[in-house]
């Protein structure tokens, strides 16, 4: 069986820890909602979604795409994940706010209570020591160690503070994504480092000394890409298994399909860790299941959007469903005989404006998924469709024109290599009447050795048929997250109309 990488899946800036026998692992979730997505393993290889973290955050213009506002590459940023005194703990920084925010709960599925720090802490991990004193280690290049009030409502005044690290000057990406232990009688720091010598991708360093006060040494503990195309594996946390050997959970870049989490067995050599085989991480290796025979939920899901209400009137979708944005509660509905509705609230000149676009990571090396879409009540001006969401979107949608349907192509694409947010709209190379209200749209990704391609299809007579070409698909910094599959309606013209969609089919295709 192949172990690496584990989730398949955007899971980027991951931390894990142990709790008993379970394993938790928390993900940065930028922009999406719900936010702060934990996941729980036996093994450390299977993972299933636990729970998440918060429904909302500060409900801004921008987390609510009011306008041409949003939250795109924001957000939720790289989070720390803590148990201590039975209660858990996520610390984390919102780029958009520039708060920090410090969630604790004595279960992992909630509720949670929040607390706020003044100011924003880049990549926080937080260490509960011994002596019952809590630290917030945080930056960039230099990295920096703050002591917080017992009760984590503030910074202490007076407390213990210091520079732990700089990164010197010859770097691409100093310090950052800090993760601080105190194991036995010592103290780790483990971040990532991009040299501009060497390989010239990420690394992983680690810096060790006897105390706090002390001076932190150390080094490159891993520099390797598993052979996938100079894409460095960094980033990460630590945890000790049920039978004491020990593991970093990092990511590695994987083209569009995001930052995809990796699994690295750890030794130690003089108190010191030794990651993987002499810096390498091996393909086949062993770890301690304390739970054999356990059927992990899939990290993906099909959906025939069928789903009864609480006691509160509400429906809560599957755990793999994430808001593209915070959503608008007025703007969606489960339809009684099934399918979700999402009804247009503002109009949008593109589809990264729309609100309740519903998402569902892509997969690694393949995937697709189908979803039928019922366009008869969108209004003239209206786009409704299925996507393959990022900054340099691809889709196939149904426009509405004196009451005649249409299917055609929407995308967008880099004007020039990776230059922020500058796209062109691509040509719409096919235009399909389609003479129901009712199509089956189907999309098919290609992320393989980094091919990064996705294709539209539509169902006509019980045929699939191509609809465009094949269009490329980006990592890039604007979204600063995988591709998704997502499901959408918005206006161009007037609000009001809205579309249903049913029966959503997700395949994997693992190739193995």
């Amino acid at each position: 069986m192949q172990i690496n990488p584990i989730t398949r899946m955007d899971y980027p800036d991951p931390d894990v820890i142990r709790v008993e026998d379970t394993y938790y692992m928390i993900s940065t979730t930028m922009h999406f909602y719900p936010g702060g997505v934990i996941l729980r393993s036996y093994d450390l290889i299977h993972w299933e979604i636990a729970g998440y973290v918060y429904d909302k955050l500060d409900s801004t213009p921008e987390q609510r795409l009011e306008g041409e506002k949003n939250s795109y590459g924001r957000g939720m940023w790289a989070a720390s994940l803590r148990f201590h005194n039975g209660k858990f703990y996520v610390c984390f920084g919102a780029l958009e706010t520039q708060k920090t925010y410090i969630y604790s709960a004595k279960e992992v599925e909630g509720p949670w209570e929040r607390k706020e720090l003044e100011g924003y802490y880049h990549d926080s991990s937080l260490l509960f020591d011994g002596d019952g004193r809590v630290y917030l280690v945080y930056g960039n290049r230099e990295i920096k160690l703050v002591e917080l009030k017992r009760d984590l409502s503030a910074v202490k005044e007076d407390g213990f503070k210091r520079t732990l690290a700089v990164d010197p000057d010859d770097v691409i990406l100093g310090y950052e994504g800090s993760h601080l232990y105190h194991i036995g009688n010592k103290y780790y720091l483990f971040m990532i480092h991009w040299p501009k010598y060497g390989a010239n991708r990420r690394t992983e360093v680690c810096l060790m000394a006897d105390s706090l006060e002390g001076e932190f040494t150390g080094g490159t503990v891993l520099d390797d890409d598993m052979g996938y195309f100079n894409q460095g594996v960094a980033q990460g946390g630590i945890v000790e298994a049920t039978d004491g050997s020990w593991y970093a959970v990092m990511f590695r870049d994987s083209g569009a399909v995001g930052r995809i989490p990796v699994l690295v067995p750890i030794s130690w050599k003089d108190d010191f860790p030794v990651f993987g085989e002499n810096g390498v991480i091996p393909k086949e290796f062993k770890t301690p299941d304390s739970r054999p025979g356990y059927r992990y939920e899939p990290l993906y899901t099909s959906d025939d959007f069928r789903y009864a209400a609480d006691e509160k009137g509400h429906c809560i979708l599957k755990k793999q469903w994430q808001w593209n944005h915070e959503p608008n509660p007025q703007l969606w509905s489960i339809c009684p005989e099934g399918g979700l509705r999402i009804q247009t609230g503002k109009i949008c000149t593109n589809l990264t404006q729309a609100v309740n676009t519903l998402t569902q990571r892509m997969m690694w090396p393949e995937c697709s998924a189908e979803v039928a879409v019922d366009v008869s009540d969108i209004r003239e001006g209206d786009i409704a469709g299925f996507c393959a969401l990022q900054g340099c979107y691809a889709a196939a949608c149904v426009s509405r024109e004196k009451n005649r349907f249409f299917l055609n192509i929407m995308a967008k694409k880099p004007e020039d290599g990776f230059k922020g947010t500058d796209f062109t709209a691509d040509d719409i190379s096919e235009k399909v009447e389609i003479l129901k209200p009712l199509v089956r749209l189907r999309a098919i990704a290609n992320f393989a050795d980094m091919r990064d391609t996705v294709e539209f299809y539509y169902e006509r007579e019980g045929q699939w048929k191509k609809l465009g070409k094949t269009y490329k698909l980006y990592f890039k910094l604007d979204h600063f997250t995988g591709c998704r599959f997502g499901l959408f309606c918005y206006a161009t013209r007037e609000t009001g109309g809205s579309a249903v969609f049913k029966d959503f089919t997700y395949h994997y295709n693992s190739k193995e």
